[in-house]
């Protein structure tokens, strides 16, 4: 009886084979299949497992024979090729917000999707040293959770929390929990934030996820649909310079011709550069002006000039001159 029941499984354990110990580098011949499937208690020769194979491939299972050294059955396309389980798993080890925990669960997870040989591979590329990683492993949840809130048009509340200088956590507003709307969740400078209505507040603000604790969904129905309808996710990234608060304005700038790609990069292939004179181009984008801002601008050296709003320009000279005014005096 048990060999009868191992039987009905004969194709399954096949298919599990291919997948696992095979594949089109490393095909599986006919005997070393009928020894696998030996050790599991099945029968099998040479013919049978030529017919199982064909009614996997009538399934849609795109099984397929190599001849030639080493010859054998292996898995055409799979759902994911092994180029891209490279980059799932770059992408996985490079991410600030997940903890080295959940970073190597979720590549042996990934590595599950390859054979063994391919596994090898991604194993490799693991760890890169000196990549800083979250110490707060509910991120990986509160990110789903959110996800869920901003589906399903409803409130979120949570505690926020800044570091002290011996790395124990701090909340603002005495604990005191926010109630939110989100609006959407935008990944910057390798950090997830919600950005979202508080409720009693005045405008969109945005906030750290892994800064977020004791995270729970609410019933309460999202504030201002109508607005979320509108609202442009990819728009409010582009504006805050590394998501920081600030004034927002028409900022126009004057550059030299080099900065070019420096410009589409940051503001995107729509903006309209406009030539002025022969070194030199404009543009005016919509940016919410904040010190992070400055200093983008102050890392581009003389090749670029702030010149509208008159508001942004003077407090640019402002924060020039206040650095100046820090450094000790020359010897």
């Amino acid at each position: 009886m048990a060999k009868s029941n191992n039987q009905k499984t004969k194709m399954l354990v096949l298919y599990q084979l291919l997948l696992k110990k095979g594949d089109e580098e490393h095909p599986i011949s006919t005997p070393a299949l009928i020894e696998a499937l030996g050790r599991e208690g099945i029968s099998a020769e040479r013919k049978s497992v030529y017919a199982d194979m064909m009614a996997l491939q009538e399934f849609g299972l795109d099984v397929q024979f190599k001849k030639g050294k080493p010859a054998g059955w292996f898995v055409g396309e799979r759902d994911f090729e092994l180029p891209e389980l490279k980059l799932l798993v770059d992408a996985v080890q490079s991410s600030r917000f997940i903890s080295r925990r959940k970073s190597a669960a979720l590549i042996r997870k990934l590595e599950g999707l390859s054979s063994e040989h391919q596994a090898k591979q991604l194993r490799r590329q693991v760890y890169v040293d000196g990549r800083v990683k979250t110490e707060n492993e509910s991120v990986y949840y509160a990110i789903d959770k959110l996800h869920t809130a901003i589906a399903e048009g409803k409130a979120v509340t949570f505690q926020y929390f800044d570091y002290d200088v011996n790395k124990e956590r701090i909340f603002r507003r005495e604990g005191k929990r926010y109630v939110v709307s989100p609006y959407g969740l935008i990944w910057s400078d390798e950090n997830y934030y919600l950005v979202g209505w508080e409720q009693g507040g005045s405008e969109l603000r945005h906030y750290r996820v892994d800064k977020m604790a004791s995270l729970t969904l609410t019933k309460l129905n999202r504030e201002g649909d109508e607005s979320c309808k509108k609202f442009d996710l990819a728009e409010y990234g582009q504006k805050h310079f590394h998501m920081f608060s600030g004034k927002e304005g028409k900022v126009r700038l004057r550059c030299e011709n080099r900065l070019v790609n420096v410009m589409l990069d940051r503001f995107g292939q729509d903006v309209m550069l406009i030539p002025d004179g022969s070194d030199h181009f404009a543009l005016t984008v919509e940016a919410v002006v904040s010190p992070q801002f400055y200093g983008w601008l102050f890392g581009l050296g003389a090749g670029v000039q702030l010149t509208a709003p008159h508001w942004a320009v003077e407090e640019y000279r402002a924060m020039l001159n206040a650095g100046l005014a820090a450094l000790p005096p020359q010897s």
